[in-house]
């Protein structure tokens, strides 16, 4: 990702293609939410970002295209 000089965050950029459906992976002990992808032919979660506020969903959602309701895994 490139870095912006101006505002101190870095320029996300958009990503074209989605290698599955997006999906939110939540922990029931600790709460923490990791932002990725569910690969549904092997069954298997491709992890992208870890959320730690409504910035770091919206940063996800924004650099692959992503609307509407995202799935959550417990």
């Amino acid at each position: 990702m490139a870095f912006s000089f101006f505002n101190g965050k870095k320029a996300v950029k958009p990503r074209r293609e989605m290698p599955g459906t997006p999906a939110i992976r939540c922990s029931i002990c600790t709460g923490e939410q990791v932002a990725g992808f569910l690969i549904r032919e092997s069954g298997r979660f491709e992890e992208v970002t870890l959320i730690r506020g409504e910035e770091d969903l919206e940063n996800f959602r924004r650099q692959y295209g992503i609307t509407g309701e995202i799935e959550k895994i417990y």
